[in-house]
């Protein structure tokens, strides 16, 4: 997988569904959800007119709607991170896990579980069994938003890449990052003229000197070849559309690079594997969001908090344990079929910390072989915020160490190079659900 650096030549411009006009300014300081930058990618691409690429159908119901039209499925993307390019060596930062906090400038564990079988001082949803409680006073303070790889590291008592990578930092917005606001005029794109309600208020991002938007993106098509790159999508799109980007609205654009010496392992912290603690015969691992996570309504189940792979009822893993990869030659109805057939990690979820709902649009152009004959806005998701973690107690060592692999974004893979695991239900290829385990413990007041 490619580890991309991308520098905005201008201010960026990142709005979500909520409107603009009057008193709103759009929200457009935002930092991009990861669908923005799959987005751009997607849209490179498309503009460098690759030929030779493979092509699928595309199937709504048992209609199929345009023979082979849609390209560039392989497309996967994670991001974007800050990265603060200052120094020899690059320092990619992530959103503080929520229940951490920084204690004698070290990362820490701020918010634990609260033992209470009997589920009698809150008023919980089904299935949690166990609020959360600070292990600290209250206090006014703001929490630094961004932590490093070395201090996720340190959370999750986890070996760094290598020691450059294992300093920990704290940042916040305000130390990478800039609102500009400013004024415009709205024009009517078919006209050409000033639309209704022209005048408008917009916030813009600007990034600080020696700040750049980590990505990490892979694109392999098994029928483009390139005489120069094979079959690297986007090493080749990216060539012929001089490294450039758009990103975010108003066709803002940034420069793209490369990283020009191999990296081992990718840019990440990575997650806890074993050693889980337990309680009463319970191993207790937690797991935490690195990016936002998408889990809708299905059937009975509710999503929007709750994880689509968990027993809405009783808290059960329902994801499977074992070799889930599809042979080379397996046919695809087999290995659907022996995957079902696998055993389920032997896990509940017990508790949750969780913030605030992010809305997730976007806006569909006309596409008559996907059956979109007009454009518009499409369908606002929400999303659970990166940071939210989820506590897990499971049946045994084994299971612990099952559903880390499950979990983790880099499964069972100890050389962490590539992205095995994406657990959003919706997106997941966007760079959604991408997390990482760590070990917890209960409140200390409550045992």
């Amino acid at each position: 997988m490619h580890t991309l650096l991308l520098h905005p030549t201008d201010v960026l411009f990142f709005r979500d569904g909520r409107p603009m006009g009057g008193a709103s300014s759009g929200h457009g300081t935002a930092w991009p959800l990861p669908n923005v930058l799959d987005a751009a990618f997607h849209g490179a691409l498309h503009r460098a007119n690759l030929q030779g690429v493979h092509g699928h159908n595309h199937r709504v119901g048992d209609e199929t709607r345009g023979e082979d039209a849609r390209r560039f499925g392989s497309l996967v993307t994670a991001g974007p991170f800050p990265v603060c390019t200052q120094g020899a060596a690059h320092t990619w930062f992530f959103p503080r896990p929520l229940d951490g906090g920084v204690l004698m400038e070290k990362a820490s564990t701020l918010l634990q579980p609260i033992l209470d079988e009997g589920r009698g001082n809150s008023s919980l949803p089904a299935p949690l069994r166990y609020a959360t409680g600070s292990t600290v006073p209250p206090s006014k303070e703001s929490l630094a938003a961004w932590w490093s790889e070395g201090a996720w590291n340190a959370y999750l008592n986890t070996p760094p890449r290598d020691e450059p990578a294992g300093r920990p930092f704290f940042k916040r917005d305000s130390d990478f990052s800039d609102a500009e606001h400013t004024y415009g005029i709205g024009i009517n794109p078919d006209t050409g003229t000033t639309g209704d309600g022209q005048f408008y208020s917009a916030n813009y991002l600007r990034l600080r000197e020696g700040w750049r938007l980590g990505a990490i993106a892979e694109a392999l098509d098994k029928d483009f070849r390139d005489q120069k790159h094979g079959n690297d999508l986007l090493r080749a799109a990216l060539d012929r559309t001089a490294n450039t980007l758009v990103l975010g609205g108003q066709q803002r654009t940034a420069s793209c690079e490369f990283s020009q010496t191999p990296q081992p392992r990718l840019p990440l912290p990575s997650g806890k594997r074993d050693a889980f603690p337990q309680h009463r015969g319970r191993f207790l691992v937690k797991w935490v969001l690195l990016t936002p996570a998408l889990w809708p309504v299905i059937g009975q189940h509710q999503g929007g908090w709750l994880p689509s792979w968990i027993d809405h009822t009783d808290g059960q893993v329902m994801l499977k344990r074992g070799d889930q990869r599809r042979g080379p030659k397996e046919p695809r109805d087999a290995w659907r079929k022996r995957v079902q057939d696998l055993q389920s990690v032997d896990a509940r979820l017990v508790a949750a910390v969780v913030g605030k709902p992010l809305p997730v649009t976007g806006f569909a152009l006309a596409h008559e072989a996907a059956g979109r004959t007009d454009g518009g806005a499409k369908s606002t998701h929400v999303a659970v915020p990166a940071g939210s973690v989820y506590y897990f107690e499971a049946a045994s060592e084994q299971a612990a160490a099952d559903l880390a692999d499950a979990l983790n974004w880099h499964g069972a893979d100890r050389s962490c190079s590539t992205i095995r695991r994406r657990r959003s239900t919706l997106m997941g290829e966007k760079g959604f659900g991408i997390g990482v385990c760590g070990a917890w413990d209960f409140h200390p007041a409550s045992l």
